[in-house]
């Protein structure tokens, strides 16, 4: 089977017979108040067109792989004059701005003006919403970049550059978005806040980021969802669930809203695992953007979103083979019981903006984000470790030198309580300016946010083992035979109870100066600023701090007949605790814990090139941080526990490249490298390996189509990534457990026919009324590989030794999916 597959995709990939074809250029015109432009003229040599109300034009070229000029022509703007190459069946997306006669300023793409300046990424929309994957979306292409990494499909979390999930900075349209609390597993998840069919533009930078954005240690991923320029709907449906989005904008432009409405189900995935159960989730969610442009100089926008998730879960077994060929072993597990949790959240930002002149831009911004969120599970779990023989450093894990070696099975059972509530009220309120001084542009902003949390948790564990209770090993107590009767006290293994009211008040600010210097062999592109924060942390007793984060960022791009950039960025990024990383593991809260810090120095090398008139591009980048005030921390899946202490510091450092382009005309692709290595070391007791300590990453993200056949296209999304420490028992010490998991690898392929789109199927009287439609195949996980995630842990009879049992993900799976726009 895996044969016939490999051969389907490589025939795909490299079946290309370059037939002679006309190519398309389409767009839309906006003037500089994002304001479609009707009636502009769009000509290429003998070809034109003219723009409808919406601002679009749609224009057919002569195949001819020669460059070309592509004018813009409209009474009262300066024209603009694009160049490009075009091949056989491209098309071709240019959205430009034009200016009004009397502003001297060049005109400007839309979309571009970010790239150069610093190492953001720019990611195109349209390859969002057809890469295959579990997770479709934003998380999911993020997942193929450099020094992004992750070992779980379900999940839409990431690490970046030795970073976890809680270092990553999201903002949708300006406004910052948070991630769930209590989640425990990629399953639980659902939805991400980020609606893949709302989305225009993305920026991604995995490190090095401006002093604009907010205090986070690893990367910024900035989303702006689409203003509407015309009235549709869409609707997107597959096996894993349901989305719909409606594009309205009224007639004198100044109204427009995008909706889109979600519904998923990962029972399709969950039932691909190991463990035989009952899984009935139900992931919900609304998001709207309304705007409103009442004039040139004001524009309003809401943002807001809705989301109901309800997970069920009732495990019933599992079974899991794990070691060598030599020496094997068998977990058989039987469950009791069940888990149910909720999560419910509502967002609401409004924006106002205020253009005072050309030179000068107020925007103001309230939010408010309410979360509740439920944790509730009993589950027994009774389980049987067999072995052919005995254990060795493959499968038993536990440097503890015990008596029972020759044991060849384990025998005992589990069980797990909790009822776990958390409320959050989180209200924000932020002023930003942007003014432009000659050639300089200064930015600043003023954000105050203030928190209100109340968390309960009540978690417990049992462990019996061949008729005796294992006790929690912190109480001292020293059981004897466990044949032989004693007095021991009656005591759960693990037992965590607190209760919290705690608010938190943060007021931060930032300024930022922007310049380009025009030098006789070179360019020369300059930001700087700081930013400050003082946040409190109030319950029963009050604790503050301060944090200051000066950061730079310099672009220099010589005159070279090579078009090469070269870019530094050096910064001290500081991270001030949220109310999760001030909760210790015992369930207190540390009030006097600091600010993580880390020193970040950047050096980048962009090499952009042509290779048969295709654009290509070489991005290379080498990094390093020097981490002090560290709170180390526990991955269980995508659960994460701080100690909620500064007692360790780290380092990491690594090399990320990327190269992308059009490998096949018309499409672009890329290839992904990335070495790292990051390391902690905690109260001096030496340097140990971090716990997203991913060394290689390799990733693929390669588009292809038929020329015989131009509608079926095929997408590839591959992703291999070295293994990361698998974790060590609870209340064992992580400094003996250094152990890493297999190799994560993974493939999703994707196969579309489009049967109607802007140059396909328009004579097709039964697709009458239907702007877009198409049909599409997906295999994830292709090649069917054995990922783990974490390592269960088991204990055999005596207690005294520890089995790291894989957790596997998904096995293969196949999806279909059709998408409507009419």
């Amino acid at each position: 089977m895996n044969k016939f597959l490999s051969i389907c995709i490589v025939y795909c990939c490299f079946s290309l017979n370059m037939w002679g074809q006309n190519a398309q250029i389409k767009g839309v015109i906006l003037d500089k108040f994002d304001v479609p432009i009707p009636q502009v003229k769009v000509s290429v040599a003998q070809h034109n067109t003219l723009t409808d109300k919406n601002g679009f034009y749609l224009l057919e070229i002569v195949n001819t792989e020669e460059e070309i000029k592509i004018f813009y022509n409209k009474s009262n703007y300066i024209e603009a004059t694009v160049s490009t190459t075009l091949v056989p069946n491209q098309v071709k997306e240019i959205n430009l701005l034009l200016l009004p006669q009397q502003s001297q300023l060049d005109e400007i793409f839309i979309q571009k003006g970010y790239e150069n300046l610093t190492s953001a990424i720019v990611i195109p929309s349209t390859i969002l919403r057809q890469i295959p994957g579990a997770n479709a979306g934003v998380e999911n292409l993020l997942k193929t970049l450099p020094g992004v990494n992750s070992n779980n499909e379900l999940s839409t979390q990431y690490a970046v550059r030795g970073g976890n999930y809680d270092e990553n900075l999201v903002y949708i349209n300006g406004v910052e978005i948070y991630r769930p609390f209590l989640i425990r597993s990629g399953q639980q998840e659902g939805l991400s806040f980020i609606n893949s069919q709302m989305v225009e533009n993305i920026h991604f930078s995995a490190g090095g980021f401006q002093a604009k954005y907010g205090d986070k240690l690893s990367s910024v991923l900035d989303i702006q969802y689409r203003n509407p320029l015309r009235n549709k709907t869409s609707i997107e449906g597959s096996f894993l669930g349901l989305a719909g989005t409606v594009d309205l904008v009224s007639k004198d432009q100044k109204w427009s809203a995008i909706t889109g409405i979600r519904y998923r189900n990962n029972r399709l995935l969950v039932n691909k695992q190991e463990t035989n159960s009952t899984y009935n989730p139900s992931f919900v969610d609304m998001q709207t953007v309304v705007n409103f442009r009442p004039s040139k100089q004001w524009n309003f926008s809401f943002l807001g979103n809705i989301t109901g998730n309800l997970y069920k879960f009732s495990p019933k077994s599992r079974q899991t083979r794990f070691g060598t060929i030599d020496n094997t072993a068998t977990l058989n597990i039987l469950y009791q019981g069940n888990e149910e949790d909720k999560y419910s959240s509502l967002f609401g930002a409004i924006e106002a903006n205020y253009l005072i002149d050309d030179q000068n831009k107020i925007s103001w911004t309230v939010s408010a984000y309410e979360s509740r969120e439920q944790e509730y599970y009993d589950i027994e779990a009774s389980y049987l470790l067999n072995t052919n023989k005995a254990p060795d450093a493959t499968i038993a894990i536990s440097p503890i030198n015990d008596q029972a070696t020759n044991t060849p099975k384990g025998i005992g059972s589990q069980w797990s309580h909790a009822r776990n509530d958390y409320d959050a009220l989180i209200i924000s309120s932020n002023i930003k300016g942007t003014h432009k001084i000659n050639d300089s542009q200064l930015e600043w902003g003023i954000n105050y946010t203030h928190e209100n949390i109340r968390d309960r948790m009540v978690e417990w564990e049992m462990v019996d083992s061949l008729g005796f209770t294992v006790v929690d090993p912190t109480l001292g107590l020293n059981r004897p035979d466990p044949y032989q009767p004693d007095e021991m006290p009656f005591a759960p293994y693990q037992n965590l109870r607190s209760k919290h009211f705690a608010t938190i008040n943060r007021l931060a600010a930032y300024t930022q100066w922007s310049k380009q210097y025009d030098m006789q062999d070179y360019n020369l592109f300059v930001h700087a600023g700081v930013r400050g924060q003082f946040w409190n942390i109030n319950e029963n007793s009050s604790s503050s701090n301060i944090a200051i984060s000066p950061r730079a960022q310099i672009a220099l791009k010589p005159y070279w007949e090579k078009d090469m950039l070269f870019r530094l960025s050096v910064g001290l990024y500081q991270q001030p605790p949220s109310y999760k990383e001030y909760r210790g593991m015992d369930g207190t809260l540390n009030m006097d814990l600091k600010a993580q810090k880390s020193l970040n120095v950047v050096l980048g090398y962009d090499y952009s090139f042509t290779i048969k008139k295709r654009p290509f591009k070489l991005q290379t980048e080498l990094f390093y941080k020097n981490m002090t005030d560290v709170n180390t921390y526990t991955l269980d899946n995508v659960r994460i526990r701080y100690r909620a202490d500064n007692n360790a510091i780290a380092y990491a450092y690594g090399i990320d490249m990327r190269f992308y382009g059009e490998f096949v005309p018309g499409t672009e692709s890329w290839l992904s490298f990335g070495y790292l290595k990051t390391e902690e070391n905690y109260d001096n007791k030496g340097y140990i390996a971090r716990p997203t300590d991913q060394r290689l990453k390799f990733g693929l993200l390669f588009q292809d189509y038929m020329p015989q056949i131009p509608n079926l296209k095929m997408y590839l999304n591959l992703v291999y990534n070295t293994g990361v420490p698998g974790g060590s028992p609870a209340y064992d010490n992580p400094y003996l457990y250094q152990t890493r998991l297999n190799d994560y690898k993974r493939a999703d392929a994707g196969f579309t026919y489009i049967f109607k789109d802007q140059k396909t199927g328009l004579n097709k009287s039964w697709l009458q009324g239907i702007e877009h439609l198409e049909f599409g195949f997906e295999i994830f996980n292709l090649f069917d590989n054995q990922n783990a995630i974490t390592n269960t842990w088991v204990r055999d009879a005596y207690s005294k030794r520890q089995y790291a049992i894989p957790n596997y993900m998904t096995s293969r799976t196949f999806n279909v999916k059709i998408n409507l726009t009419f």
